[in-house]
């Protein structure tokens, strides 16, 4: 189905307000501070979309358009609506914050335990993960900008208050999120002879080469890079060393919560004592493309423009960009490790730290790739063949393609999802693991931010068709009935023939958030000029040539007897033909339609005064 991003945002805001809004006022319900990632991604929801595009605005109610409101009516009237919001965010700031006034950061429910004859504890519950730092950054971003244009919009005293209040807050989980992420940021060094570094030669090796011709290329390929990490990013004398070694293999990235051994970040902001760590210093690849996520929004246009981040936030974020930029290079070569075969083109993708294999981490991959393609010039090789990983993660993931029976994708992509193993919580009770159940929602946004950044026209039909095609899968999965109606996530809506696992939450809003996100960036695609094409450019350029040296033909003709009707005829061409030639560069297609109208006109005044001529 084509993707309409003002109406299906406008159906997911229904669908929230139905949900989250009993009487007018937000409603956390029964999950609600279970979560702090939950809760985030829910109120994201609503605060993304108000935040990056203009039409959805809810921050000025004089501006708020009438099908909005009408989608939101659930949640008040006009004026009540950001009211509510404030409260709402007030609430979770409120909710996810210690008693030593401690921003908190609980995985909570959304973590699992990997022995099932044990439940894990209450203080494993309440560990910190990078999933609520990232989210975290992107949440209090959108915050703070609401409450910038809100503020000045409202008359209420109570309201005032609020927002006096919640913008100290959300400046403050702001910093310890930063912080937070700076502490969870890892380079684990290996010997090639170790399990870690066979895994890591294999994978880039594919069997076509040695370990030693893969530990020389390494060596060539991540001399600067290394040097790079060395020289600019604090980590500790062992692990410097240990780069200094060309021997040693490296991997970097984000554990899935603060290490254990990480040292505490100076700041002079007020977030209260740094808890201790406790994951191991293994990078993990879903938690580093999160915390990319999160991160890039630190340096946004709209984040620079509004100057959302104060100065010693503004010197976190620039010590985060450091770290985003050298793993989005690292591992960017290393899925184009081999320009004949790169390494991602070999699916699924083995992982390094955890010794797993998955269409998932081939995506994961996939999705830094996309994020080092947006940040540099990508070449047309490039593109092509990354659409092709795309369009086979599709296909291999039961998403474009067919289920078998008792297909096991089904189980492992989309219902139970991938287990990941997170290392070091064994040290504080039984070991956790954290499920991954949205590779579908995860496609989807990576191939649209490829959609939005190719200006091939061959790749971007290619992926606008894929996107399309998943987005429809998407859709079938919405809530039908019951708790969360059209919102996620119904997997039997698309498989009905695959044995389900019952969720234990009704709504999942890490699905319901991607799925919005992904309608903002849809968004920013169809905002951008269309794709030029050079062939159609010089037609239309050939037709205006001959559009203009006709109508010069046709003025110096003498008047028929109707002359004020010929005379609005030329007018109305000079004007197309004007119009024509302003388009043709970034819009030839439109010139080109155009300018044709315009050839037809021209012949139609020619035939009239052939006509009479005869007639005569």
């Amino acid at each position: 189905m084509q993707i309409k991003p003002r109406q299906h945002l406008l159906d997911i805001w229904q669908g929230i307000a139905r949900h989250s809004f009993d009487g007018g006022e937000w409603e956390w319900g029964e999950w609600g501070g279970e979560s702090s990632v939950a809760d985030a991604e829910r109120l994201l929801c609503l605060l993304y979309p108000a935040t990056e595009i203009p039409a959805f605005r809810l921050d000025d109610p004089d501006t708020t358009q009438e099908d909005v409101q009408q989608a939101m009516k659930k949640a008040g009237g006009r004026l009540d609506i950001p009211a509510n919001i404030v409260t709402a965010a007030a609430q979770f700031m409120h909710a996810h914050t210690g008693d030593d006034k401690r921003p908190t950061f609980a995985g909570g429910y959304y973590f699992g335990s990997a022995d099932k004859t044990k439940e894990i504890s209450e203080e494993q519950r309440r560990v910190g993960v990078v999933d609520s730092f990232s989210m975290s950054i992107t949440l209090c971003l959108a915050t703070l900008g609401f409450l910038k244009v809100y503020e000045t919009r409202t008359r209420r005293s109570d309201v005032k208050e609020t927002i006096a209040g919640l913008r100290q807050a959300t400046s403050n989980r702001l910093t310890a999120a930063m912080v937070s992420l700076l502490r969870s940021f890892v380079v684990n060094v290996f010997d090639t002879d170790s399990s870690q570094g066979r895994t890591l030669t294999e994978l880039l090796g594919q069997g076509r080469m040695s370990q030693r011709q893969v530990l020389n290329k390494f060596q060539s390929r991540f001399r600067a890079l290394r040097a790079a990490i060395v020289e600019s990013v604090y980590l500790g004398i062992d692990v410097q060393e240990g780069l200094k070694d060309e021997n040693q293999l490296f991997e970097c990235g984000w554990a899935w919560s603060m290490v254990d051994d990480a040292p505490e970040v100076e700041t002079s902001e007020p977030i209260g004592p740094q808890p201790q760590g406790v994951a191991k210093s293994v990078p993990y690849l879903y938690f580093t493309v999160v915390a990319l996520d999160g991160i890039q929004d630190l340096f946004s246009d709209r984040t620079l423009t509004l100057g959302l981040l104060n100065a010693e936030q503004q010197r976190l974020a620039e010590a985060l960009r450091l770290r985003w930029e050298l793993t989005q290079q690292y591992w960017s070569r290393i899925a184009r490790f081999d320009d004949e075969r790169w390494p991602l083109e070999d699916i699924p993708w083995r992982t390094t730290g955890q010794k797993l294999e998955s269409e998932y981490f081939s995506l994961s991959v996939a999705a830094i790739l996309v994020h080092d393609l947006m940040r540099r010039r990508a070449t047309d090789d490039d593109l092509t063949r990354t659409v092709g990983i795309m369009e086979r993660l599709a296909e291999r993931g039961r998403i474009t393609s067919r289920m078998t029976k008792d297909d096991p994708m089904v189980h492992q992509l989309h219902n139970v999802g991938v287990a990941l193993p997170l290392q070091g919580s064994e040290r504080i009770g039984p070991p956790m693991t954290w499920s991954m159940t949205d590779f579908s929602a995860q496609l989807l946004k990576r191939t649209v931010q490829l959609c939005t950044l190719s200006r091939n026209l061959a790749s971007h039909d290619r992926l606008l068709r894929l996107a399309e095609d998943i987005f429809d899968h998407m859709w079938r999965r919405r809530i039908r009935d019951g708790e969360g109606v059209g919102l996620w996530d119904n997997v039997h809506a698309a498989y009905p023939d695959a044995e389900i696992h019952k969720r234990r939450v009704p709504v999942s809003w890490s699905i319901t958030e991607r799925v919005t996100e992904v309608m903002v960036q849809a968004h920013d695609m169809y905002r951008q000029p269309p794709i030029r094409s050079l062939e159609l450019t010089e037609l239309a350029r050939a037709l205006l040539s001959e559009s203009a040296h006709l109508l010069g033909n046709e003025q110096m003709e003498p008047a028929p007897s109707d002359s004020g009707r010929h005379g609005m005829e030329l007018r109305n061409i000079e004007v197309k033909l004007r119009r024509a030639r302003s388009l043709v560069d970034e819009q030839p297609g439109t010139a080109y339609a155009l300018t044709l109208d315009v050839l037809g006109q021209l012949d139609s005044l020619a035939r009239a005064r052939e006509a009479a001529d005869r007639g005569v």
